[in-house]
């Protein structure tokens, strides 16, 4: 019985290891750059330049992605394309960022 106890108690460690590193700023960063380059690599010519990301230098999990409305588009794409590669935490934060990109695009 203590076995199977030591496995399931392995198995939540994992889980919340896992947890931890799709929110370290590396990896959101990672992942922000590959959006931008996803959505740029679909975008027509005159958009790519509109589409960047900035990350705060000090607070490094503070972002800015800078997205023209014409944009919005491909960058939405490029985030649903990329959410299954994502850990879990990553793609709860991106979907959340596509929820929050999509009600401003609407203002």
């Amino acid at each position: 019985m203590a076995n199977e106890e030591m496995v399931v108690l392995n198995k939540l460690l994992q889980e919340i290891e896992d947890l931890k590193l799709g929110l370290d700023p590396n990896v959101l960063s990672g992942w922000y750059q590959k959006i931008a380059s996803d959505a740029r690599a679909e975008a027509p010519s005159h958009l790519t330049d509109s589409i960047g990301v900035l990350q705060d230098p000090i607070l490094p999990m503070k972002f800015e992605f800078k997205t023209s409305r014409r944009a919005i588009r491909y960058v939405i794409e490029a985030i649903d394309r990329n959410l299954d590669g994502m850990p879990l935490a990553t793609r709860l934060y991106f979907q959340k960022l596509s929820e929050l990109i999509q009600a401003e695009a609407l203002r």
